[in-house]
């Protein structure tokens, strides 16, 4: 049946509109891509997974459309919502479409950032179980994880036969939670019977390599191959020790064999959609898994999916990693943009957001300009540039943005699908449906065989609009470690805040003339790149001062208020 809106319109939180919309069995949303009830794997009423034997896997039929963003701001962007939108926009004009995008992580939910699965009309429901514990994916990779890091500490105690350094274990636990406290801590305390004392430390559960590493596998096989690659620290010799040489692969793969399996839910207006993986954009590759993706284009016409925070950092992993990995080429790409934020980039305050100011617009224009260069001048694609609408925007503030893309060359569109759901998104949706059709070759901003120091100039230089890369000197033993480890032929995974194009958060718009500072390197064997740290990059957040979780409640019925 189609999905039925109790109240339509009216100006509600996104919970409150996700709780007010009556939902279609998921074996109803499975069927509108020809997928059956036998490749189904129920959790309740409107989650599903898609178990590993679906033989069209390979098989792509659909157009591949990635959303990105500009840098973003405290004014917010809504690169989630356009995807959503897009896709229900998509499905409005008779297109056959999915969605693919990533897992929310309890951290942001409880955290800063709350809730996220799009807004408004432009949702993926059930929302409380999406933003909460969903199919148990989160804490399957936690779990294996914990198992590496348990087994690399036994073995150390029961005799240490591998020779590892304990003061050169790189391996951290994992909680899906930010949680400071854990940063870093000592453990091993308490006497010989309770472990050998070292230095530890927690990251998120998103920030472990175990979730790049789900988020790039293809299958079983691949996935425990990668696992065994994973490196946990070094011997006191300086070589390094991996999940296979203390035989944790098997075991870890047994606890994801559930967890690599695609999960199936939908929006509001009943296009399919797959949730599944969710690394962090600034750490690992920021994009949804890979087998998500595929399995979404063998059953649509045409797949939205997204990367993560701004086109320097979640496109360009996306293309340059992803892509890469999987084969996989997109067909357009889609630039987000807010005129609020536009602003922010162009000086004005967050405060001062709500009066129209077409000066500080024409300068923070700049952001998005380099963006969409990026797009087509780097990666060969051919882009879209949608404006996500709020109510404060003017006439005047539309027509201003309108004439610099027009003037630039690029394809703009004004998308109000946070209020109107798909029907504010048809000219996008549209616009989206000529661009698939004009032909493009993905093209990538440095060759594999390059050396690591070159690949990292070019990203800063083409990507970010850099002069040039400052080397600490623990990144550069850094490197010369990976070199002579024979890691030199991967691409690289730039950490770096997600707020400007430079490694500075502060340099908004398009900053010139700045270099960027590469703290350290680490690699990621299983997932398969180079890590290049920039700034304070942290892999375990903290709460802030006052966090979501404060406004999170349930009541006696069981009804959850104030997760977004």
């Amino acid at each position: 049946m189609a999905y039925v809106q109790k109240e339509v319109f009216k100006i509600r939180t996104d919970i409150e509109i996700a709780q007010n919309t009556e939902l279609e069995p998921i074996e109803e949303i499975a069927k509108k891509m020809n997928i059956t009830s036998n490749q189904l794997e129920y959790y309740g009423k409107y989650k599903a997974k898609i178990n590993l034997k679906n033989k069209d896997l390979n098989k792509k039929v659909g157009k591949l459309i990635l959303v990105t963003s500009i840098n973003p701001t405290p004014a917010g962007e809504g690169k989630t919502t356009i995807s959503v939108g897009l896709g229900d926009s998509l499905q409005h004009i008779g297109k056959k479409t999915a969605i693919a995008l990533r897992e929310p992580s309890l951290g942001p939910v409880f955290g800063m950032k709350g809730g996220a699965a799009g807004g408004g009309y432009a949702q993926v429901v059930p929302m409380e179980d999406l933003n909460l514990h969903f199919t148990g994916d989160m804490h399957a990779i936690g779990a294996a994880n914990n198992l590496a890091a348990a087994m690399l500490d036994n073995h150390i105690q029961q005799g240490n036969q591998l020779n590892i350094d304990p003061r050169r274990i790189t391996w951290k636990r994992a909680v899906d939670m930010n949680d400071r406290q854990l940063r870093n801590i000592t453990s091993g305390l308490g006497g010989p019977t309770n472990g050998v004392p070292r230095e530890d430390g927690f990251e998120i559960t998103v920030a472990s390599e175990i979730m790049a590493v789900l988020c790039l596998a293809e299958s079983l096989v691949d996935l425990k191959e990668r696992l065994s690659r994973c490196i946990l620290g070094y011997t006191y010799e300086d070589e390094p020790i991996t999940v296979g040489d203390i035989k944790a692969e098997g075991a870890m793969t047994v606890l994801l064999k559930d967890a690599l399996k695609p999960n199936l839910v939908q929006t509001l207006e009943g296009t399919p959609t797959f949730i599944h993986g969710g690394p962090f954009a600034n750490i690992a590759h920021g994009c949804n898994s890979v087998l998500a993706t595929k399995t979404a284009l063998s059953h649509a016409d045409y797949v939205v999916t997204e990367g993560g925070f701004g086109a320097d950092l979640g496109a360009e992993k996306f293309f340059d990693i992803k892509c890469r990995t999987s084969n996989l080429e997109p067909d357009a790409v889609v630039v987000v943009a807010t005129i609020r934020a536009l602003k922010m980039h162009g000086g004005l305050a967050k405060d001062d957001l709500h009066h129209e100011d077409l000066a500080a617009l024409r300068s923070g224009f700049a952001n998005l300009k380099k963006h969409v260069e990026n797009m087509g001048k780097v990666f060969g694609m051919n882009t879209v540039v949608a404006i996500n609408s709020f109510s404060a925007d003017t006439p005047a503030e539309n027509n201003l943005l309108s004439k610099l893309c027009e003037a630039e060359g690029f394809r703009v569109v004004l998308a109000d699908i946070w209020s109107q759901g798909s029907a504010g998104g048809e000219e996008m949706a549209r616009a989206v449906v000529e661009v698939c059709e004009e032909p493009s070759t993905l093209t990538y901003p440095y060759a594999l065989e390059e050396s690591i120091e070159a690949k990292i100039t070019k990203v800063v230089q083409k990507i970010y609009g850099g002069v040039g890369v400052d080397w600490s000197p623990a990144a550069t033993r850094s490197l010369h470690q990976l070199e002579r480890l024979g890691f030199s032929d991967l691409p690289i995974c730039m950490a770096k805040t997600q707020y400007s194009l430079s490694d500075n958060p502060t340099l908004l718009g398009q900053p010139k003339g700045f270099t960027v500072s590469v703290q350290d390197l680490t690699i990621s064997a299983g997932a398969g790149f180079i890590v290049i740290l920039t700034g304070d990059v942290l892999k375990m957040p903290g709460l802030p001062k006052k966090p979501a979780a404060e406004n999170i409640d349930i009541d006696q019925n069981g009804k959850i208020t104030g997760l977004f």
